[in-house]
């Protein structure tokens, strides 16, 4: 039998976290600018961080001219950050409970003060990650969630509203009124989780407002979605092909307790220029929800490539999530699907069907994570910078590295 090597274990640090501080290294987020030059994000968490004014150093700015080095630029006031190249600028956008961006003219050497771009009389909160950006002749897109939950609710994934942003790539993104925000759909207004009987969902028992102790350290969480890519349709003979080019359509992370579903709502641009949510239709009418998706249990990463015609998935797989809770080993992160530490990539030239193309990366250990991965295109390459750790990590969810790896000439993986 042929064993199948990954496809790019080895990496660049981009960051190492300082362990004595308890500081851990969160969402990293990637983008290739015009010149050449690589952008990267990331955010962190340590002792004392919420004590510092509006965590002011939540976020950091990294830049590399040659792919190796990447040299520190500046702190920002904000996490779950993504940069991304409009117009002639280069921006980072990321929430504080707030949603917050940033602007450079000079191609990331300086930036402008933060902005926000929501009130912060606004009822809820807003989440996100570092996720997909979508072009569209002079138009860019992207997802952020506006999350409205009781005070007290463990983990809110019921209570989030993906939201579709959308702007004109010549305007100044700093402003309000540059962005069109999309209608609301929150999961927990429209889908009564008593009638899902037919498919394991959700896979344990999970009231939207309370958590279920399956075992020391590994609870339930209600079932819900959260951390959306956004993609269009190209295919003519596609089911759910726009012919007018205005519907979008979101995938994010389905949070089920169980593996292999994505979430998925869309968007249809309307000719006042507005954006209505609503969920997607197969052909008996049936309405779609979630979406089978390899690693769609956790936050992956979408990329169109033009020059394949094919969507490219970064996802995390999973490898014993029918372990019983009490039974999985004691370095396992909380229930069994949360698996972090096998990134993999998939093609796709329909957003359903995924044809597996490799394993990109596996941590030594299960605490070694190689998650919450974000990939951006160079040339033939594929760059993909992942949330990681090694044998000193916290855990599998609070890692200590940023690592950067390349998958070369990735095109040569299409069969």
């Amino acid at each position: 039998m042929r064993k199948i090597e990954p496809l790019a274990n080895d990496y660049i640090k981009l960051y190492e976290t300082d362990i004595d501080r308890q500081e851990y290294a969160y969402t990293p987020g990637i983008c290739v600018l015009p010149n050449g030059r690589i952008i990267a994000t990331m955010d962190h968490v340590y002792k004392g961080l919420a004590e510092i004014e509006m965590n002011s150093q939540r976020g950091l700015i990294f830049l590399s001219d040659d792919g190796e080095n990447f040299r520190f630029i500046r702190h920002f006031p904000a996490g779950h950050a993504r940069p991304f190249v409009a117009g002639n600028s280069v921006y980072v956008l990321g929430q504080h409970g707030r949603l917050v961006i940033l602007r450079s003219d000079d191609w990331g050497e300086t930036w402008s003060e933060p902005c926000f771009l929501t009130d912060p009389e606004e009822n809820g909160r807003w989440h996100g990650s570092a996720t997909s950006v979508w072009y569209e002749e002079d138009r860019v897109y992207m997802v952020m969630e506006h999350t409205v939950a009781e005070p007290g609710t463990p983990w809110p994934v019921a209570a989030i509203a993906p939201v579709l942003l959308r702007a004109n790539v010549n305007d100044d993104l700093t402003k309000r009124e540059s962005w069109t925000f999309a209608s609301e759909l929150r999961f927990r207004e429209h889908v009564n989780q008593a009638e899902m009987n037919d498919f394991g969902v959700p896979f344990f028992e999970a009231p939207y407002n309370g958590r279920i102790e399956l075992a020391p350290r590994r609870g339930t969480s209600p079932i819900g979605w959260l951390e959306f890519n956004v993609a269009r349709i190209k295919d003519e003979k596609h089911y759910w092909y726009d012919p007018s080019g205005h519907t979008y359509h979101l995938l994010g992370r389905g949070h089920t307790a169980g593996t292999g579903y994505a979430a998925m709502v869309k968007v249809v641009e309307k000719e006042d220029g507005t954006m209505e949510t609503m969920f997607e239709q197969v052909p008996s009418g049936r309405r779609v929800v979630y979406l089978p998706m390899p690693g769609g249990q956790m936050r992956f990463h979408i990329l169109y490539d033009e020059e394949t015609k094919l969507y490219w998935l970064l996802s995390t797989q999973a490898t014993d999530s029918m372990t019983r809770a009490e039974l999985l080993p004691p370095d396992r992160y909380n229930i069994p699907n949360d698996e972090r530490r096998r990134l993999t990539l998939h093609f796709s030239k329909n957003l359903v069907d995924w044809c597996f193309a490799g394993l990109v990366a596996v941590g030594e250990v299960e605490k070694a994570s190689r998650h919450y991965a974000c990939m951006a295109i160079q040339g033939e390459d594929l760059l993909i910078l992942s949330r990681s750790g090694d044998h000193r990590a916290a855990s599998a969810h609070n890692g200590n590295l940023i690592t950067l790896h390349r998958v070369k000439n990735f095109r040569e993986l299409v069969y």
